[in-house]
């Protein structure tokens, strides 16, 4: 799945010389936490988030720092948090350094970026041109999507079985050599050996994330490796 197939196209926008007050109107309006800033020619200049409005004069939340603090950090530095706390304009205080990926990026490396960046939405560009926004939201929605896709799906027992099959070998944790997987009207049956208790519930969670699985049937033997000692299901 590409950046494309998930992302919001018709982007709620503001300009650098927006209001605040305005901007958290559209904000709310958008059911959103944040708005990309473009400039007149529609080129993306930063990105306004809920993050930017934590610390403000109005509610008291600006920063409070001790005499001596302050004069380690200068008036210069003093005076930037002045400007970002205080401000009523957008280009003020947005975040300017903005991450962006393009329509053909893979869902997973965006996922990795947001992770990695703890960020919360991501625009989408083709070539200097905003084209969509990706955030958390679009995520979910896609999960649901593609959960309820799943959900209509009636493959035959083989079907369900080879699938298993395929899936499970590719698990590190599985040691899928030593699992018997048995399907019968859509039950599936694990039988085998396992050498970590762990490995059970994620059997079980693998088998019922086949499409028309019915139920799970565990009848796994876990086995000690140092004593031996075997535990049934």
């Amino acid at each position: 799945m590409l950046a494309r197939d998930i992302m919001t196209r018709a982007v709620a926008t503001i300009q650098p010389d927006t209001q605040i007050a305005d901007a958290i109107t559209r904000m709310l309006a958008n059911h959103v936490s944040g708005l990309p800033v473009v400039d007149a020619s529609g080129r993306l200049v930063g990105v306004l988030s809920e993050g930017d409005l934590l610390r403000r004069g109005e509610t008291q939340t600006d920063q409070k720092r001790s005499k001596w603090l302050e004069f380690l950090l200068g008036p210069s530095h003093l005076a930037n948090d002045y400007v970002r706390t205080h401000s009523r304009r957008v280009e003020d205080i947005m975040t300017r350094d903005v991450l962006t990926v393009t329509e053909d990026a893979p869902l997973e490396d965006v996922v990795h970026l947001m992770e990695r960046k703890h960020i919360k939405r991501v625009p989408v560009m083709r070539g200097d041109a905003l084209v969509g926004i990706i955030s958390r939201a679009d995520l979910v929605r896609a999960l649901g999507l593609a959960l309820r896709a799943a959900q209509g799906v009636n493959p035959t027992d083989e079907a369900i079985r080879d699938q298993l099959c395929d899936h499970l070998a590719q698990q590190s944790w599985c040691g899928a050599q030593s699992i018997t997987v048995t399907v019968t009207d859509g039950v599936v049956s694990l039988d085998g050996v396992i050498f970590n208790e762990s490995v059970r519930p994620a059997l079980r969670v693998a088998a019922q994330n086949i499409p028309g699985v019915k139920a799970v049937e565990d009848h796994l033997v876990a086995v000690e490796p140092v004593t031996g000692m075997a535990i049934g299901a």
